[in-house]
């Protein structure tokens, strides 16, 4: 028979992480799943900050993360965000009130700002953010006319990449 240490184990802290994969209904009742990806159990100390921890799970999944858990007993329909030492705190202390002992879930997601969006292959003066209005006004000059309200300079950009910065900038639009 192995003894365990109950010291060592109430120091440890184990997350269910789940990376890679999607949220999705399932078929029979619509309640959410999660499919595909990794799920694995990280081990870390329990006084972890949770700068630590994001680097710890960036590592364990070779990408940086964003972290979202379950309340305890709780389904997939309501992630919480966790995002700084006292959410981690108030995390797992809701994990200890509730099911001392058990494993926190974890579903860990690509940050938004790190998601790549390709450019448009078509001309860059027909972007558009909606179908009825264009966001960009070309003349007969070959400039470009930012959209209504920016009150910068005229821009004529010489390459297609420069016309879509341009945009993002005047708009407050980065992806």
């Amino acid at each position: 028979m192995v003894m365990i240490d109950n010291k060592a184990k109430a120091e440890t802290l184990k997350f269910l992480c789940s990376y890679s994969g999607k949220l999705l209904p399932r078929s029979s009742d619509g309640v959410l799943r999660y499919v595909g990806g990794m799920t694995r159990v990280l081990a870390v100390d329990r006084s972890i900050s949770y700068a630590e921890l994001m680097v710890k799970l960036g590592e364990f999944c070779g990408f940086s993360v964003e972290l979202r858990c379950p309340l305890p007993n709780g389904d997939l329909e309501t992630l919480i965000s966790v995002k700084s030492d006292e959410e981690l705190t108030n995390l797992i202390a809701e994990y200890d009130r509730s099911c001392p002992g058990s494993k926190i879930r974890a579903i860990l997601f690509p940050p938004k700002s790190l998601k790549k969006i390709s450019p448009p292959t078509s001309n860059a003066s027909s972007i558009e953010f909606s179908p009825t209005k264009s966001v960009l006004n070309h003349d007969r000059s070959g400039s470009f006319s930012p959209p209504i309200g920016y009150k910068g300079r005229r821009y004529s950009p010489s390459r297609p990449q420069e016309l879509l910065r341009h945009n993002h900038q005047c708009c407050g639009y980065w992806h």
